[in-house]
């Protein structure tokens, strides 16, 4: 069944979900907000062999995370290695990566780093590394597929096929999306036709932008009794949404 929170999504959720089943490197890519990280956390429960990186800043943080889930998987070397998941912080990195690439060569895991902030060629080389050495499948999620966001992993997923993307709501689409946020959050307004014509213009679609103008909607510093601000509200969006993606 799928989540509540997701909206119309159920096309994209089958294309991870066969992408995953396959074992194969992919890309996921869409603009900040369009709910890439939504649909695939929907899915993992799915594929308990697949190792979700929430944070993968740096390889450090990837090897830590990668840790704890063997750990809860309970990867026969990973039990040897931790006695238990605070035992992860008291080793070094190098330590951490060769538990860890250990781990991995016994077992068959797949593993998915989520956003990513333009990864450098070192982390390319121990994505690659653990690709290698464990023959273990690596996909990534990113606002892009181009340089400025995947970084040195951009040609780990040089082949079309390799690349997923999530494209923002269709307007149609988009409007009965926006009603529904509206709805479910009681938002009312004297202005709400006018109000919904303007998120569907400021957010072209996307659906985190959506959630976020309702939101912002219901402070008091964008309401005149039952009128929305809708020109202050817009300003301050596009100068948090800046920042935010």
């Amino acid at each position: 069944m799928m989540p509540e929170s997701i909206f119309d999504r159920e096309e994209e959720r089958q294309g991870i979900r066969q992408r995953l089943a396959k074992k194969r490197p992919f890309l996921i890519h869409g603009p900040a907000g369009v709910g890439k990280t939504l649909l695939l956390r929907s899915l993992l429960p799915e594929f308990p062999s697949v190792l979700y990186c929430e944070d993968s800043a740096t390889t450090h943080v990837v090897f830590r995370s990668l840790a704890h889930s063997l750990l809860r998987l309970r990867s026969p070397h990973a039990q040897t290695a931790f006695r238990n998941e605070e035992t992860i912080k008291t080793k070094s990195a190098v330590s951490l990566k060769g538990i860890v690439m250990d781990s991995l060569n016994e077992g068959q895991y797949s593993i998915v780093l989520d956003h990513l902030r333009r990864p450098s060629y070192s982390f390319a080389a121990a994505v690659r590394e653990m690709m290698g050495w464990g023959s273990t499948p690596v996909s990534a999620v990113a606002r892009s597929s181009h340089m400025e966001d995947t970084g040195f992993l951009q040609r780990l997923y040089s082949d079309r096929s390799e690349k997923y993307e999530i494209r923002n709501f269709e307007n149609l689409v988009a409007e009965q999306f926006a009603r529904e946020v509206v709805a479910r959050t009681n938002l009312t307004a004297s202005n709400m036709n006018e109000f919904l014509d303007k998120i569907l213009e400021f957010s072209e679609g996307n659906p985190g932008a959506i959630v976020a103008l309702v939101e912002m909607a219901k402070y008091t510093k964008y309401r005149s009794d039952e009128h929305i601000k809708i020109t202050p509200l817009y300003i301050d969006f596009r100068m948090n949404w800046k920042f935010a993606g």
